[in-house]
């Protein structure tokens, strides 16, 4: 039986919950991944080692489903490690093939650490796999099901040689250590990633028919507000390519998706901030961008919303799924220690609405949430079962 749009939608989003659970100051990352994943583009990811790169797009490969491929380049990386030996037996008979199972050309996610340190034939092999998702290698021609490369670096590459493979990941975001008030958090939930949990999965079969409907989006309504923002830019000394410019309208046509619309509004051009190259540009862009911006709100992809455009309703969002989160995982105990824990996190949420909004301007996504939140914390909803 064929998924349904909305049920499609659903599924992912509930998956990206459970995929950036424990990753703290992490799951902007998670949410880029499937917003790439559906825009059918790729995600550069640029931190200092030890930040969790690698395995938030482990998590989020697994609740995607589908085929997964991570390596590790390093200056010495042969190809043949990358997309596969060559096939001995058709070599006898003056065939150079590639035997591809299991490697980089048959994957559906990939995950490549210190991308820019690949040789110049993996680099230029790679150039025509993200980009035409085809595989060429001696006599091997064949077309290749990656939904999302996502590449990982210390620092953007300084040799112009790589600034056309840098290109083609079109998506960037830019880690940075979990900042001090966090640390308490950082603890538990890394410990939290040893318990070997089922997360809940998205078949690809709900990815595609998310990403069929972004293809399918009339982005005739948005299409002016995106250019007046790409002029914005251009004004602050922000200029994209054409090419990136034209490619933006993927991801926003996809965040409008996930987040269940059919038509992209002003809410879905947040991911233009992510196009821009560089981290301080894209600082700049979030400036520059304040009012256009402020309009964001996501509910499947909130994180990644908020950092981008840090407006109210994208901020919003992201409490409201803190708050239902924790509703939903209260402990059975009726007393204890992880109670008390439990009521100093609800607690954080409540603080958190009050002081981002005033009691007359609270939006309606937190309006119920704040009732529910307030409930639970007097001594008769402490002491329900």
């Amino acid at each position: 039986m064929s998924v349904t749009f909305e049920v499609a939608a659903a599924t992912v989003r509930d998956a990206l919950i459970d995929a950036g659970q424990g990753l703290v100051e992490r799951e902007a990352m998670v949410e880029l991944v499937a917003l790439s994943a559906v825009a059918g583009e790729h995600l550069l990811v640029i931190g200092p080692p030890g930040t969790a790169k690698s395995e938030a797009v482990r998590r989020t490969a697994r609740a995607l489903g589908g085929s997964y491929f991570e390596y590790l380049l390093g200056r010495f990386t042969e190809p043949s490690e990358i997309f596969g030996p060559v096939d001995l037996r058709k070599l006898r008979e003056g065939l150079v093939e590639t035997e591809t199972a299991g490697m980089l050309p048959e994957a559906e996610v990939a995950f490549l650490d210190e991308v820019f340190l690949g040789s110049t034939a993996i680099l230029n092999t790679l150039l025509g796999l993200l980009n035409e998702r085809t595989f060429r290698r001696g006599h091997t021609r064949m077309q290749c099901p990656l939904r999302v490369c996502v590449g990982a670096s210390n620092a953007l590459p300084e040799d112009d040689a790589l600034a056309a493979f840098s290109d083609r990941f079109l998506a960037r975001i830019f880690l940075d250590p979990v900042p001090d008030p966090r640390l308490e958090e950082l603890l538990a939930g890394g410990a939290s990633l040893w318990r070997d949990a089922a997360p809940r999965v998205a078949s690809l079969e709900s990815l595609d028919v998310v990403a069929g409907a972004a293809r399918d989006a009339d982005l005739a309504p948005v299409r002016p507000h995106l250019a007046q923002a790409l002029r914005t830019l251009r004004a602050a000394g922000i200029v994209l390519s054409d090419r990136r410019a034209v490619k933006v309208q993927r991801l926003v046509a996809a965040a409008a998706a996930l987040a269940g619309r059919a038509t992209p509004g002003v809410a879905d051009l947040w991911p233009l901030v992510y196009a821009v190259p560089t981290k301080e540009a894209q600082a700049l862009a979030r400036d520059v961008l304040r009012d256009v911006l402020s309009a964001s709100e996501n509910a499947a992809l909130p994180a990644a919303a908020l950092e981008a455009s840090a407006g109210p309703l994208a901020r919003a969002q992201r409490i409201a799924q803190a708050g239902r989160v924790l509703l939903e995982t209260r402990p059975p105990d009726a007393e204890g220690d992880a109670l008390a824990a439990w009521r100093l996190k609800l607690e954080g949420v409540a603080r958190e609405m009050d002081a981002g909004f005033a009691p007359e301007s609270l939006p309606d996504v937190l309006r119920a949430l704040r009732a529910e939140v307030a409930a639970a914390l007097t001594p008769a909803g402490a002491r329900a079962a």
